[in-house]
């Protein structure tokens, strides 16, 4: 085990060892951030080089899994539209039987394990069968669309709020209240998570909702990845230009003025020549 570059060597040992204590693993749900490997925490990073193994989403972008150690097992356990490699229930069932034989698990999931990532299920499931979890933060799509794009989601003058709202409707009931969406966008940001293949849907409702065809609506694909890319437009012509773009996502719909007061950032500026620049040895880690 490595220990980070400010902790004394035995402490990471020490550690690890205790979460293995009764012969059980510990569980670690990790934040993997958007895509861009250099937004993963330091924490993230050190807990995927302890790892026995690592269960990953299908969020979680190939530059962020090529810093898990060779050593380190890895399973695919994601999920996409339609494509599941496992259900929930598999996943929670693979968590603790991983655990129980001893090894200590990083749950990796993409952006923050907090917003979408059902792991309130996984914590459940954990618990229930006694084995110790830890969660770590990461940076929401959002937030890195945010970053990537110009658009703040809160602005003094027009938007005192934002709201995450997932785009996964299977049936008429599990619709958001579209009239109070339209109502509260006039001081609101809202961003639909998952809902490329839904876009024309969510601008029809919340159209007809009495939202403003002109409210500007901005789609972004692969955010913060070298591939990201961005559409702007408004309720009423978002969804052709997304037609006409062939935008395949995972995608972000950003609905409400702050969009119209994007600014012009300039995310070159934050590139490396090379993603293996970015190596463990140059923030306190080796890779193994």
């Amino acid at each position: 085990m490595v220990p980070a570059a400010n902790e004394p060597r035995g402490m990471a040992t020490r550690s690890h060892n205790a979460a293995k204590s009764g012969g059980k693993g510990a569980v670690y749900l990790v934040g993997a951030g958007p895509g861009d490997a250099e937004l993963l925490t330091l924490k993230a990073l050190r807990l995927l080089q302890q790892a026995d193994l690592v269960l990953y989403d299908d969020l979680v972008s190939a530059d962020v899994l090529a810093l898990i150690p060779r050593h380190v097992a890895r399973t695919y356990v994601g999920k996409r539209c339609n494509q599941h490699s496992m259900s929930q229930v598999q996943i929670c069932n693979l968590l603790v039987e991983k655990a129980l034989q001893g090894n200590n698990i990083v749950r990796l999931k993409g952006g923050d394990p907090a917003i979408f990532a059902r792991s309130t299920e996984e914590c459940q499931a954990l618990t229930q069968a006694g084995i110790g979890f830890a969660i770590v933060p990461g940076i929401t799509a959002a937030s890195g669309l945010s970053a990537g794009c110009g658009i703040a989601l809160t602005q003094r003058d027009c938007a005192q709020s934002v709201r995450f709202i997932t785009a996964r409707m299977q049936q008429a009931e599990t619709e958001p209240d579209w009239q109070a969406l339209a109502t509260a966008s006039e001081q609101e940001t809202l961003v639909f998570y998952m809902g490329l293949n839904r876009l024309e849907l969510i601008c029809q409702r919340l159209m007809a909702a009495g939202m403003a065809t002109t409210m500007p609506v901005a789609l972004v694909e692969n955010i913060s990845c070298a591939d990201q890319q961005a559409l702007y437009g408004h309720l009423d012509d978002i969804a052709k230009k997304a037609r006409q773009s062939k935008f395949t996502g995972p995608a972000l719909i950003v609905v409400g003025k702050v969009v119209a007061h994007r600014q012009g950032v300039n995310p070159d500026l934050l590139h490396i020549d090379a993603l293996n620049e970015f190596t463990t040895e140059a923030i306190g880690f080796n890779r193994c």
